[in-house]
């Protein structure tokens, strides 16, 4: 069974849908006969995605990290569907080699983009969602850059922990909304070959998954109810995203300097940990 707002002739609006795991999860849920909005900052990318699809889907050039653009989509999707069911805040950006001192233009390209195109996704969709009385699903794309943190692109891990510390806040207010019936959802995909990559990648390296997996996994986990939809890929399994997460909680619990995955007097303590059974 699926999530119960995916249902024939219900909406997904889905940003960052012209490509990638944003375009396999509209694939999807047009083959089960929802309408589709696929809303993207590219025409020519848009229009080349609406081969793909079934049905008449709608598609918006949209600007996420512009209020008054994503405001404007919201308006389009009313005057052609009436209802949102299920929005997916997916559009997502990166910059290689931005550090703590690069220029505040790419900060603010990526914090655009990433946290405050979800943002005002949020505050676009969220009221309208519950107001309308019945089920639907909010789904916000993370990374697992925003759990653990890497060195080396701050810019992305804060936003997509930023993400993740709103969606957290969202699913709790939403369970304080007497009879509401939408839920929120984190989606942290594992390494995918998406379209991002591709610029810096030619062929898909054999342990990335490709986006329909991602959307596959994305819809067998809305309908158990799961919050965090953490994705393997075929390099990366379930238990060493887990250990790799205690262990960077575990820096803070147990005193480490931070980021001590990375830090060369715990190298051999890292690896002892992720081989170790317990």
């Amino acid at each position: 069974m699926d999530h119960p707002a995916i249902a024939e002739g219900n909406v997904a609006v889905i940003t960052g849908g012209a490509s990638g795991i944003g375009l396999a999860v509209a694939k999807t849920l047009a083959s089960k006969g929802m309408r589709i909005c696929i809303a993207d900052n590219n025409h020519d990318t848009l229009n080349e995605a609406t081969k793909s699809l079934d049905g008449d889907p709608l598609v918006v050039v949209t600007d996420v990290s512009d209020r008054t653009s994503v405001e404007s989509l919201k308006n389009e999707v009313l005057s052609r569907f009436g209802q949102v069911d299920i929005l997916m805040n997916n559009a997502g950006t990166s910059i290689r080699g931005v550090t703590s001192f690069s220029a505040i233009e790419a900060w603010q390209q990526i914090l655009g983009v990433n946290l405050w195109g979800v943002i005002n996704g949020l505050q676009a969709f969220g009221e309208l969602m519950v107001s309308q009385g019945r089920p639907g699903a909010i789904i916000n794309t993370g990374s697992k850059q925003g759990l653990t943190n890497p060195p080396g692109n701050p810019a992305y891990n804060i936003s997509k922990a930023g993400v993740r510390t709103l969606t957290e806040s969202l699913a709790h207010e939403l369970r304080a909304i007497d009879n509401c019936a939408i839920t929120a959802h984190l989606l942290v995909p594992g390494f995918t070959y998406t379209g991002m990559i591709a610029k810096v990648i030619a062929e898909r390296p054999p342990g990335a998954w490709l986006p329909e997996q991602v959307a596959d996994l994305l819809l067998e986990r809305l309908a158990r109810g799961d919050f965090y939809i953490i994705c393997p890929d075929n390099e990366t399994t379930e238990t060493i995203d887990h250990r790799r997460m205690q262990w960077n909680l575990d820096d803070i619990l147990q005193g480490r300097p931070a980021l001590s995955r990375w830090h060369a007097d715990y190298a051999e303590d890292f690896r002892q940990f992720m081989d170790s059974e317990d």
